[in-house]
């Protein structure tokens, strides 16, 4: 090749190279299912197999305090796509729907050119708040439909149109029936200390450790999918585990193990690789980031916040709270009501039960080896412990969450943090009030803000 011919293909090379870093950058977003954010590997686990994710980590930014406005998949959903607090969009209560007229990322994306897709799990209603461009469910088997996903990145490039891609696996929720496995040892693992440890235990967590290690190879053959049609360099790239697992303690509660999150950013040429961030982010942070992104404007005022800046490692800190609320009306074994509210800040997390007179109930407690741990319970102090301190609850909590990150020891009762109390209580009912959340009122309108099909059955 000549020297002239070296130059102008240099030369072309440059110019697609500038042209690539001007374009509206694609997003693209995969999130897990019921997934305790330390039972990563790049989060501190020593049994799970996440090479993909760990690998992804290591070429972006990890946060240490991502979190969620509940520890339920349909309100999670709804509060993900909306940047809008639960209670104030209605979508509040387990399998919800959005109040009509509801804005989502759908709506806001659009006008600055984006095609919008959903693949794979989707838990969100009505069809009028999220009328994405493409929806494929998850197939029979509950897998994601990666042939969809080809499409859909091919048909975007072809036309050099920006998309927005949410990729939403089903695992690791239950019946953990995929993976494999045998390639955990139910005798080396290392169980969280609030649960009751005996063989059933850690079969069912092996079973987990399966679907996570599944899980990750699903969000790997994403990666391999951006990298197959070269969009890569400009797609940025976000990985949730969404809310804790389903065993007690985590999902339906708002114990830091139900709401904290992993959250893990690749942003080619903006993003440090090997980067983390202590910044407190919620869920409902993630459409206006989304926005400011690709440039957009939101067509109404949202409830959170970019955290650009963040990324750009222009700042440091981002909030001094992150709220939750949990809704036990409505779930499949559930009591018939328990409310919960929940502010953190960088310390501590504190807890208002609405009704701590009730027995807290939910599909973990019909669960058999639930009830084996309070059998076990009858004779042994500690099992006894755990399972009492699950149904039943003081009317207010309060975690050292730096000394105490699984909510073990509430220090309420101390004298010396009434100040804190005070403080976070104003917050939390500020807060609340902004929703419009009423509390126990609020809580028992639940069933009225659940989705329902055309046979009458709760549902999707």
């Amino acid at each position: 090749m000549s020297v002239k011919k070296i130059i102008l293909t240099v030369a072309v090379y440059f110019l697609v190279y500038i042209a690539a870093k001007g374009q509206k950058p694609n997003l693209v977003l995969f999130m897990a299912d019921d997934c305790s954010y330390y039972d990563l590997g790049c989060y501190g686990s020593a049994d799970s197999k996440t090479p993909h994710i760990d690998r992804f980590a290591s070429d972006g930014m990890r946060f240490t305090k991502a979190y969620q406005a509940a520890p339920m998949s349909s309100p999670t959903r709804h509060n993900l796509y909306t940047g809008l607090w639960p209670v104030k969009t209605g979508a509040y209560p387990n399998h919800t729907m959005a109040k009509e007229g509801t804005l989502s990322i759908v709506q806001h994306l659009k006008p600055a050119g984006y095609e919008v897709a959903l693949i794979g799990k989707s838990h969100v209603q009505p069809a009028s708040v999220f009328p994405w461009d493409l929806y494929i469910p998850l197939d029979k088997n509950d897998d994601i439909d990666f042939d969809a996903v080809d499409a859909f990145i091919d048909s975007c490039k072809s036309v050099n149109k920006p998309f927005c891609l949410f990729v939403m696996s089903k695992q690791p929720h239950t019946p953990w029936n995929k993976g494999n496995p045998g390639i955990f040892s139910p005798e080396k693992i290392k169980l969280p200390p609030f649960y009751v440890d005996i063989p059933d235990t850690r079969k069912d967590f092996c079973r987990y450790l399966a679907e996570i290690n599944y899980m990750d190879q699903e969000f790997g053959t994403l990666l391999g999918k951006l990298n197959k049609y070269q969009v890569e360099e400009n797609s940025v790239v976000v990985y949730l585990s969404e809310q804790g697992n389903s065993h007690p303690f985590a999902k339906w509660t708002c114990y830091d193990a139900g709401v904290h999150s992993a959250c893990i950013v690749r942003w080619p040429g903006v993003v440090k690789p090997h980067s983390t961030s202590d910044a407190m982010i919620e869920y409902v942070d993630m459409v206006p980031t989304f926005l400011e992104m690709a440039g957009a404007t939101p067509l109404a005022s949202l409830d959170g916040e970019s955290f650009v800046p963040v990324l750009k490692e222009q700042k440091q800190t981002h909030k001094q709270y992150t709220f939750s609320l949990q809704t036990t009306r409505g779930i499949y074994s559930g009591s018939d009501y328990y409310g919960i509210r929940s502010v953190a800040d960088s310390k501590y997390r504190y807890i208002v039960n609405l009704t701590p007179e009730m027995t807290f109930k939910n599909t973990e407690t019909a669960r058999p080896f639930f009830k084996k741990w309070i059998e076990i319970g009858q004779t042994d102090p500690h099992a006894k412990w755990i399972t009492d301190r699950y149904q039943h609850r003081p009317a207010i909590e309060l975690y050292d969450l730096e000394n105490d990150p699984y909510c073990l020891t509430n220090i309420a009762e101390k004298e010396e943090h009434k100040n804190i109390i005070a403080r976070m209580d104003k917050a939390l009912k500020e807060w609340m009030a902004a929703c419009g959340d009423k509390g126990q009122q609020t809580e028992m309108e639940a069933l009225d803000h659940q989705y329902r099909n055309a046979d009458g059955r709760i549902g999707e």
